[in-house]
């Protein structure tokens, strides 16, 4: 890499870090080409990113940033996952590390946060954004229909009732 290229990278490192909802660091070290091809597509899909970038250029790229206090995971052989949604790449690389042993987690950031390989993997297991909403669209429409069912309910019991005695009249 040329100093610029560098220079380039670093700065665009540097806007992921301060954009992304959250950033996952894990070792790759005996992944083949194939697994991370695959890795990375998966992680496409689910509307993340993986980079693998050099430790000493993530460092640089980490200074300024909320992050800043993962810069002592960058040794070895490292990737970066991240993702605006903060439960997609934790989710998708722990998804992912489950099935590949070459896959280690070692930790990350959410905004300020600091993360360990455990805070990550609990991270993982928390339903998305669009599951949230999902549930809580749920949540709102349950007291609606049972408002209109407790509503609805004197007036059905009434046409039953009105129902009885129009069927003893007949019957009498």
């Amino acid at each position: 890499m040329e100093r610029a290229e560098k220079r380039e990278f670093v700065t665009e490192l540097n806007e992921v870090f301060k954009a992304s909802g959250s950033v996952v660091v894990a070792h790759y070290a005996g992944a083949t080409v194939a697994q991370m091809n695959d890795f990375r597509s998966k992680m496409r899909a689910a509307g993340g990113t993986v980079k693998v970038a050099k430790n000493r250029l993530a460092k640089i790229a980490l200074q300024g940033t909320e992050a800043e206090g993962i810069s002592n995971l960058f040794t070895g052989q490292t990737l970066i996952a991240y993702s605006t949604d903060p439960i997609t790449a934790p989710k998708v690389v722990v998804d992912f590390a489950k099935g590949n042993d070459k896959i280690v987690v070692l930790g990350g950031a959410m905004g300020t946060t600091t993360l360990n390989a455990d805070a990550v993997k609990s991270l993982a297991t928390l339903p998305s954004l669009d599951e949230l909403r999902a549930k809580l669209l749920g949540m709102i429409q349950t007291p609606a229909t049972r408002i209109a069912g407790v509503v609805a309910a004197p007036a059905s019991q009434l046409a039953r009732v009105f129902s009885a005695y129009a069927k003893k009249d007949e019957a009498a």
